[in-house]
Formats: structure tokens, C-alpha cells, sequence
């Protein structure tokens, strides 16, 4: 059982093995798509084929689209050569159930992939050409929370983005540049319009895409690389548009035991794939089952009909509590303390995790009593039951082989978000007291005591890629188990803003959190006995 268009002419043998097949003439929808192009997306990686693609092959399998998904890389193009076309676009969904049982489809709502590096080629010119198209009417991102950032943690232009800025290259270097290029190129053929739609897991997203695009716009204009009506047509939402989504689906690393299970099945291709930038991939995308996507219904050219695949249309408003809902509070805060205290003390799955008392009791005060009480119900979702499901079988799920490591990666772009605007939220409110927080500072001096590199029994770790690690104070690096004057290594980092929201100073919480990690970092042993004295009151 190969994953190629040829293999699955025998379907019989894949549906024998309880594989579900696509449902629809695959070649006719290739055409389609080809000659009129209604939807690209940008980042090839597990998220988009085990969501956004799978949603498409459902409106297909039913007949209520004939078109499919063009998937673009401008970051990774190895995804494209490696994972993509040897699979003639094809991929396979196995999604794990909380019951122990999965379900197998192969996705093949991908008509036709494109690998865009920097530098002029045919797949470049053929992207340009898309762009131009009448029929074009939605292009989305998972290209996740830095793939729109221009700046550094110190707030500066990156190198990256400045060489963009100049505009001198036939290709921009970085993908938001080549954004720009593209829709320079879609006004030039007749300022037709447009929706570009983050589905990114980070707040408000469609804010952070249209600030690149505006701002390496204006650039351009400046130094005469566009004409100034193009900014005007950027600006306009009759003609651009920059919808806000909320997206929620765990899509970890391919597993192993999954890669068995396939091949006791006969499926052949169940190899990872490593690319040189560090990409974890395969044929295959193993997902759990839950799935969210709340997307702000603003399309000026039209859009694909996804409410019939189960994905909600609303106004921003509503979006931006569903998202502060999930990001802030329910959801993302109690990913990203797992992730740290995970590392910190050896466990390789987060349902491992869920089963350590502490480590749920963390959480579970981290998302009821800390966050629980800034939450606004979105109207949509029902705050309570979510949280719920989030504790009770999202994270104990055994059958979901997410790590903490890989949640642990760019957790410096997260934090301002997963818990600074928690910590505005009691701020500003009448009635609350930043003061009577516990766990988020707890959170906090776990990341510090994380940035060290080294676990609970003193050994040596991989810290997991993030863009702030260049930027981490020496004084951090340098700390050692039983150093003293933590107040001092930790100031630079604490009055960040860029990294928690806030400057934890100002706010008076700085002090818990070197204090908590003056705890921390006492010696080997010092990260479980601080737990348990902080969380359980041991």
C-alpha cells in the first residue's frame, strides 16, 4: 500500500483496512483547480493536512466544492520536496480517538503544491500567476506566531526584514515579503480583491498578518518599489480583507506507534521525515480528535463554503472572546506550563504528565482558579465545558503522542499572550488582585529556571528552538544550580515587555517569580520539591 493517485486505484485493499478514501473524481478536481484557483494556503506542515485539507476533502466528498487547495512553502520548501510530491500531494489522516480507536483517511484535497525559495523559479511564477487570478478568493496561514513577526525581542527591525524592506531582490527573503510581492502583483492585474487569512494559533492573528503586509508596504512605497495606491488598496477591506480566526487542534510529530500500526496494515510509507530545518513530517499526520476553527466572515470576493464542514462564521467581536477564551485561558496557558515543567523533569508525553498529581493539580489551578475568573463566554463555545474537556480528556488522552518538548518551542513569542493578558485582565478589573496569583508566577520562574538548560537532576538538556535563545541574558545563561543574587541575573529578562506583556516589575509580581525560582534552581530535586510545596502545599 504506497500513498500514490496509482496505489489507490485498488481501492478495495485500502477500504479493506478501514481506509477511507476520497470520494470524488480526484483528476477532475486537479484540473479545476489549476485553471481556476479559489483557495492557497501557506505552510505546508501537520496542521494544515490534518485540518484545513481535511476540511476541503469533506466538501468535496459531498459535492459542495469542485475545487481543491494549492499548498505553498516559503519557509521550508524540503516539506514540498519530501513529503509532497513523491506522494503525488496525497496525505494520510489518522486520527486518534480518546477511546483507543482511530480513524485513517487519506486526504487528497491538495491539487497541487509549490516550493517558493528565495529566489526567482517556475513554482515563484506560478504563484504570481495564481495571485492574479479572478477566481482566487481566500489565501490562509499556518505558518505559526514568528512566521509574521519583523522584529526582534527587543523590539528592532530584523535583519531579514530590513533587507526586505529595501526591495532590491526579484523574490523577497522572508515569506511576508513574498506576501507583499504577491498581492502587489494581484493589484497591479486590477486591484482585484482578496482575503488573507491567518488560521495561526496565536491572538488575533489577522492583526499580526496585516501589520507585516502594511508595514513592508509602506516600506516599498517609500523607497518607490510600489505606487502609493497600492498601501490605499491594502488598507481598503472591500479589497484586501484580514479576517481573524481562532484555530484548535493538536497535530503533534509523527509517532512511532502509529508508524507501526500503519505498517502492520501493509501502508509502505511510513518513514519520518527530517528536513534541515528541524521539520518533523511524514506521509502521515497523526491528530486527535477535537477541532475548533471560528473565522471572522469577512471575504470580499467570496469564500469556500466551510460552515458545511463544521467551521463557524462570525463577527470579530465573537472571535476575539473565542479566542481569548482558548489562547488565554482554557487551553494554551496549560500546554505551555506542561511544556516547561515537562522538560524540566523528563517526561516525553503530555498525557504522562497528566497522570503526575501535581503536574494535573497545576493545571487544573492554573485554568479554574487563575484563569477561569477574567473569561468571557464567547457565546459560541460554552467556557466551562471546554475547560473540562480540555483537562478531563484533551491532555490525559494516552493515545496523543505530544510532547512537552515540542510545545516548548517559540515560547518566548507565547507568553505575552497565553498569560500577559490574563494578567491586564486583573490589572484592570475592580475587585481583582494580580497579588493572590500563585501558579502563573510559578509558571514564569519554571521558563527562567528552563532557559538554563539543565532538568531537575542537574543534567543537560536540548532547550527546543526558539528565536529568543540568541537573546537570552547572560546572566540566565550563566546561572547555576545554587547560585546566589537570582534578583540580579533575572532583571533584564523580567522587565521585558516584549516577552510577557507587561513589565512584571511594574505589575509587582517580579518578586514571586524570583523567588520561585530561587526554589527552583536550590540544587537537583529542587524543581519537584518546589512544585509540590507551591501547588500542593506540601
Amino acid at each position: 500500500m504506497k500513498l500514490t493517485q496509482k496505489a489507490l486505484c485498488n481501492r478495495e485493499t485500502w477500504e479493506q483496512k478501514g481506509y477511507q478514501l476520497p470520494q470524488y473524481d480526484r483528476e477532475a478536481m486537479v484540473k479545476k483547480t489549476v485553471e481556476h484557483p479559489v483557495w492557497v494556503h501557506f505552510g505546508a506542515g501537520n496542521i494544515f493536512r490534518g485540518f484545513p485539507a481535511a476540511l476541503q476533502q469533506k466538501l468535496l466528498n459531498e459535492g459542495k466544492s469542485e475545487e481543491g487547495i494549492i499548498v505553498c512553502e516559503g519557509f521550508d520548501t524540503e516539506i514540498i520536496e519530501k513529503a509532497y510530491r513523491p506522494f503525488d500531494n496525497l496525505s494520510l489522516l489518522v486520527v486518534l480517538k480518546a477511546d483507543g480507536t482511530i480513524r485513517k483517511e487519506v486526504i487528497g484535497s491538495v491539487a497541487e503544491s509549490l516550493a517558493l525559495p528565495a529566489e526567482e523559479s517556475a513554482d515563484w511564477e506560478r504563484t504570481k500567476k495564481i495571485f492574479c487570478s479572478d477566481s482566487l478568493q481566500m489565501v490562509s496561514f499556518t505558518i505559526t506566531e514568528k512566521g509574521y513577526s519583523l522584529t526582534d525581542a527587543a523590539g528592532n527591525w530584523t535583519a531579514l526584514a530590513k533587507k526586505d524592506f529595501e526591495g532590491k531582490d526579484p523574490v523577497p527573503t522572508g515569506l511576508m515579503g513574498k506576501i507583499t510581492a504577491l498581492c502587489l502583483e494581484r493589484y497591479r492585474a486590477g486591484e482585484k480583491p482578496l482575503s488573507l487569512v491567518s488560521m495561526d494559533n496565536c491572538s488575533q492573528n489577522g492583526q499580526k498578518l496585516q501589520n507585516a503586509v502594511l508595514q513592508t508596504a509602506e516600506a516599498w512605497v517609500k523607497n518607490g518599489k510600489a505606487p502609493a495606491g497600492f498601501l490605499d488598496y491594502l488598507k481598503d477591506p472591500k479589497k484586501i480583507a484580514f479576517p481573524w480566526t481562532i484555530i484548535d487542534k493538536i497535530t503533534p510529530r509523527p509517532d512511532p506507534v502509529v508508524q507501526e500500526l500503519l505498517g502492520k496494515d501493509g501502508f509502505e510509507d511510513t518513514g519520518l521525515i527530517v528536513t534541515s530545518k528541524n521539520t518533523y513530517t511524514a506521509a502521515f499526520v497523526n491528530a486527535e480528535e477535537p477541532q475548533y476553527l471560528v473565522i471572522e466572515d469577512l471575504f470580499p470576493n467570496g469564500r469556500p463554503a466551510l460552515e458545511n464542514a463544521g467551521i463557524i462564521f462570525s463577527d470579530r467581536e465573537t472571535v476575539n472572546r473565542t479566542e481569548k477564551m482558548k489562547v488565554c485561558t482554557c487551553l494554551n496557558p496549560l500546554h505551555t506550563a506542561l511544556a516547561i515543567y515537562g522538560c524540566l523533569l523528563g517526561f516525553e508525553r503530555i498525557y504522562e504528565e497528566m497522570r503526575d498529581p501535581t503536574l494535573r493539580r497545576m493545571v487544573e489551578r492554573l485554568g479554574h482558579e487563575e484563569g477561569f475568573p477574567v473569561v468571557v463566554n464567547p457565546g459560541i463555545l460554552d467556557p466551562e465545558k471546554f475547560l473540562n474537556e480540555v483537562i478531563t480528556e484533551r491532555l490525559p488522552n494516552p493515545f496523543m503522542p505530544d510532547t512537552p518538548q515540542r510545545i516548548a518551542c517559540d515560547t518566548s513569542q507565547k507568553l505575552a499572550i497565553r498569560f500577559g493578558e490574563t494578567l491586564k485582565s486583573y490589572a484592570a478589573r475592580e475587585g481583582m488582585d494580580v497579588g493572590s496569583l500563585r501558579i502563573i508566577p510559578l509558571v514564569f520562574a519554571g521558563w527562567c529556571r528552563y532557559l538554563m538548560g539543565v532538568n531537575d537532576r542537574g543534567e543537560a538538556f536540548t532547550i527546543s528552538p526558539d528565536p529568543f535563545l540568541s537573546e537570552v541574558p547572560d546572566s540566565v545563561k550563566s546561572f547555576k544550580l545554587g547560585d546566589q543574587n537570582a534578583a540580579a541575573a533575572l532583571r533584564p529578562l523580567l522587565e521585558n515587555k516584549n516577552i510577557w506583556g507587561v513589565d512584571l516589575y511594574e505589575l509587582g509580581i517580579a518578586e514571586k517569580v524570583v523567588r520561585d525560582f530561587e526554589s527552583l534552581s536550590a540544587a537537583p530535586g529542587a524543581v519537584r520539591k518546589t512544585l509540590d510545596a507551591v501547588v500542593l502545599g506540601k
